[in-house]
Formats: C-alpha cells, sequence, structure tokens
C-alpha cells in the first residue's frame, strides 16, 4: 500500500513537470517569435511561430502522459 501511495504521488509530480513544460515551451516560442519579428522586421513570425510551439507542447505532454502510462 505504501509502494501505492508513492506511485501515485510521482505521478501528480510528472504530471505538473509536464504543464510547466508546456508552458515554457509556448511562452518561450511566443519570446522567439517576438524577438525575430523585430530583427527581420516582419509581422508574421509571431503567431507563426507560437502556433508551432503550440503543437510542439501537446506533442510533448502526449508522449509525457504515455511515457508515464507505462
Amino acid at each position: 500500500m505504501n509502494d501505492e501511495k508513492k506511485n501515485g504521488g510521482n505521478k501528480w509530480v510528472a504530471l505538473s513537470g509536464i504543464g510547466i513544460q508546456m508552458g515554457l515551451i509556448i511562452f518561450l516560442g511566443n519570446l522567439m517569435g517576438k524577438w525575430l519579428d523585430t530583427i527581420f522586421n516582419k509581422s508574421f513570425l509571431e503567431p507563426t511561430i507560437t502556433i508551432l510551439a503550440i503543437f510542439i507542447s501537446i506533442y510533448s505532454v502526449i508522449k509525457g502522459v504515455n511515457k508515464i502510462n507505462k
């Protein structure tokens, strides 16, 4: 029974880490898009890179959850 509680706690920690990772990927993608917009004097890079970061973060979440469930 003690092992079940320990494993359950580890899953919650891993899931919270995945959420933080998702937010960080999206934030850094947005930041990089803003920076590239100012460097190249364009207006489409920020939303494009942010959407790409969202897809990357979703892929990362799916991969992480599958790893936890194994």
